[in-house]
C-alpha cells in the first residue's frame, strides 16, 4: 500500500460512514473499517473490499485504550494514512432537555462525539504526518451551530458538535500543513436522523467524500455543507 491513499472511517459498519467507507473504496482509497463491533465491522468490510481495498479495524473512540490499540495495529501495517474521517457518534434517547438530561448522558455524549474524535486524531497525526497530503474530516452537525440559537432538541448532541467544531479549529492551527476541517451531513435517512430525513445516506456522504478526496488542501479549519463554508 506504498502508493495507495489509505483512509481511515470510524463507525463505517453502518449508515452514513459505512457509505464513506464505500465511496472512498470506490475511488481507489484503501479504506480502514473502523467499528468497536467486531462481527458488523468485518462484514461492513467483506462488503466493501474488493482486490484488498478494505481492512477492519476495532476501535472504540469512548475508550482511549481502544484508540491506542488501534493506532499501534495500523501503523503495524501501514506505512502512511492520507485520510482520518472521524464519524462515530452517538445521539441517546435520554438526550431530552438541558436541565433534565443527566450527568452522565452529558458525559457519555461529550466522551464519544468530541474527546473522542480529538484522541482519534491524537493518535493517528504520526502516520498522517507521512502523508504528502493529510486530512482530516470530522463528521459534525447543523445542530451544533451557534449562529441562530438552540432550539432545544438533543442538547448534549448539540453542545458536544459545537465543542468538535471547536477541536477542528484547534486542530487546523495546531497542524498547519493539514487540511483538517468539520462537515455538517445535512438531515440523513440512518438509525440516528429516521425515516423522515431528507437526505439519502448517499447524499449525506457526499460532502464528506469531497472534504476526504477532492477539497482544496488549503481549505482548514472551517466548518462545511454541501461543499460551501458555513458560519458555526
Amino acid at each position: 500500500m506504498q502508493h495507495r491513499k489509505i483512509a481511515l472511517v470510524t463507525g463505517a459498519n453502518k449508515g452514513i460512514g459505512f457509505e464513506v467507507a464505500r465511496q472512498l473504496a470506490a475511488r481507489g482509497f484503501h479504506v480502514l473499517i473502523g467499528a468497536r463491533d467486531v462481527k458488523a465491522g468485518r462484514a461492513a468490510r467483506d462488503k466493501i473490499s474488493r482486490d484488498g481495498s478494505a481492512t477492519f479495524v476495532q476501535i472504540d473512540i469512548s475508550d482511549p485504550e481502544s484508540i491506542a490499540r488501534a493506532a499501534d495495529e495500523v501503523s503495524g501495517q501501514c506505512d502512511h494514512l492520507d485520510v482520518l474521517v472521524n464519524n462515530a457518534g452517538i445521539l441517546l434517547e435520554e438526550d431530552r432537555g438541558a436541565v433534565a438530561i443527566t450527568r452522565e448522558i452529558f458525559e457519555a455524549t461529550l466522551r464519544t462525539n468530541t474527546l473522542g474524535p480529538w484522541l482519534v486524531a491524537k493518535g493517528f497525526v504520526p502516520l498522517l504526518k507521512k502523508s504528502d497530503a493529510p486530512r482530516i474530516v470530522n463528521v459534525s452537525s447543523g445542530g451544533g451551530q451557534l449562529e441562530n440559537g438552540a432550539d432545544g432538541w438533543a442538547p448534549a448532541y448539540c453542545v458536544s458538535k459545537t465543542a468538535l467544531n471547536g477541536v477542528t479549529a484547534q486542530l487546523a492551527a495546531a497542524l498547519p500543513n493539514f487540511a483538517v476541517n468539520s462537515v455538517c451531513p445535512g438531515w440523513v435517512r440512518t438509525e440516528m436522523g429516521g425515516e423522515n430525513a431528507t437526505r439519502s445516506v448517499q447524499e449525506g456522504a457526499s460532502g464528506i467524500v469531497w472534504l476526504a478526496a477532492e477539497a482544496p488542501q488549503e481549505l482548514s479549519g472551517k466548518f462545511v455543507k454541501d461543499r460551501k463554508v458555513i458560519p458555526w
